[in-house]
C-alpha cells in the first residue's frame, strides 16, 4: 500500500492518564483512565473515545461514498460508534465495536447493503476485521 497520507500523534507522560499531541497541533490535550476502569474520568478524553470517532467518521465517509457509486443521495444520516474495552481470555485486553446507523429515506434492505458495503470499504473496518469483534446495526 502506497500512503496517501499519514497522520502523526505523541503520548507522553503516564500513557493513559497522560498527555497526547499530533504532529500539527491541531490534537493537543490531557488523557484520563475513565471511571469504569478505576481512573479518575472527569472532563478528559481516552483512547478509546478517539478510535470511536476516527471510526465514526471514516465510516460515515465509506458510506457516503458508497452510496455515491450507486446514485443513492443520502440526507439526515447519523453513525454512532461505541468502542468497549475488556480483558480477553487469553490475557491482556481487547476491543469490541457496535455501529448503530441512522439511514433515513432508505428501506431496511437497501440500507444493509450500504452498510455492508461501507464495511469493506472502510480503513477502519479493514484494520479491525478478524482482530474485534465489530456489529453493525440499523437505529
Amino acid at each position: 500500500m502506497t500512503a496517501l497520507y499519514t497522520a502523526s500523534a505523541t503520548a507522553t507522560g503516564d500513557g493513559r492518564n497522560g498527555h497526547v499531541r499530533s504532529s500539527d497541533g491541531v490534537l493537543d490535550f490531557d488523557l484520563a483512565v475513565p471511571q469504569e476502569m478505576g481512573g479518575p474520568g472527569g472532563a478528559l478524553t481516552n483512547p478509546e473515545q478517539l478510535f470511536a470517532a476516527g471510526y465514526a467518521a471514516c465510516f460515515h465517509s465509506a458510506l457516503k461514498r458508497v452510496a455515491s457509486a450507486q446514485k443513492l443521495t443520502l440526507t439526515d444520516t447519523a453513525l454512532t460508534v461505541d468502542v468497549g474495552i475488556g480483558p480477553l481470555a487469553t490475557g491482556g485486553f481487547g476491543l469490541s465495536v457496535t455501529i448503530e446507523a441512522e439511514l433515513p429515506g432508505l428501506d431496511e434492505a437497501a440500507a444493509k447493503a450500504l452498510l455492508d458495503a461501507a464495511h469493506q470499504l472502510c480503513p477502519y473496518s479493514n484494520a479491525t476485521r478478524g482482530n474485534v469483534d465489530v456489529q453493525i446495526n440499523l437505529a
